[in-house]
């Protein structure tokens, strides 16, 4: 039996399995392709952790931004944004000798 197409054209959106990352208008989603023995280890690791896959990635990708110097959150973006403006730093300390 075929499922019936929505009128409008567009795909209807599945509620995601227990355990699945849930999926937000805000969000997006990239293709990863892993080769069997780093998948293996990585389901592995979610299993032993008590994690999602999506959490893992996560994490990973967070790890990544910050080993790189990169806002994981539009707060830290404003807040790194402000400290690069040499107009924010403090001006040096004088000493008291006159040159």
């Amino acid at each position: 039996m075929a499922s019936k197409k929505p009128e409008n054209g567009k795909p209807e959106r599945r509620t995601p399995a227990a355990g699945s990352a849930r999926v937000t208008r805000a969000s997006s989603r990239k293709l990863i392709e892993f080769d069997p023995e780093m998948l293996q280890a990585l389901e592995l690791l979610s299993r032993d952790s008590m994690k999602d896959m999506q959490e893992l990635a996560d994490e990973a990708f967070r790890d990544l931004l910050k080993k790189h110097g990169r806002p994981t959150s539009l707060k830290e973006a404003l807040r790194q944004s402000t400290r690069t403006l040499p107009a924010n730093d403090q001006p040096p300390k004088r000493s008291g000798k006159a040159r």
